[in-house]
């Protein structure tokens, strides 16, 4: 069960690596892979928490907003970027007793309808990934698109 302390481990400086699609609805499109930072801060006492990740390789900064709903037990994720100066649509979940959280929501990509999944695993002290997929098809099938390694700042 998810509580307001999930992503206590993600506080912090961390040095990212990147591995993207350059098509993030192909299957068989090549990779791009870029280095960024990011920070993490707590708010709400923990049941809220902002990152930010300036990526100087692409020219633009990230952030994301995860707020913590005490009656649903379920996080919700709210991206953003410099580019466009707006939340992209939330995706919605919670951890499971394994430690990976799984958080999906719906989006359009390039006019098309998508699902979106994000999974965070592989939790420690000094590593963390996240992914995010897409699918066309309701959640049948899935396109991973984008994964980020995180590692911990000394």
């Amino acid at each position: 069960m998810s509580t307001a302390h999930d992503f206590d481990f993600f506080f912090g400086d961390w040095d990212v690596a990147h591995r993207r699609r350059l098509d993030f609805l192909d299957p068989h499109s090549g990779w791009e892979e870029f280095s960024a930072r990011n920070r993490c801060w707590s708010l709400f006492g923990g049941a809220a928490n902002i990152d930010e990740m300036p990526v100087p390789e692409q020219g633009w900064t990230g952030l994301t907003l995860r707020l913590f709903d005490p009656t649903t037990r379920k996080w919700s994720l709210n991206w953003s970027t410099d580019r466009t100066g707006r939340l992209f649509p939330p995706v919605f979940g919670a951890f499971g007793e394994d430690g990976r959280g799984e958080f999906h929501g719906d989006d359009t990509h390039d006019g098309k309808d998508v699902r979106v999944r994000f999974v965070w695993s592989g939790i420690s002290r000094t590593t963390a990934r996240w992914e995010q997929a897409f699918s066309l098809d309701g959640g049948e099938t899935w396109v991973e698109n984008w994964s980020m390694a995180f590692t911990r700042r000394s």
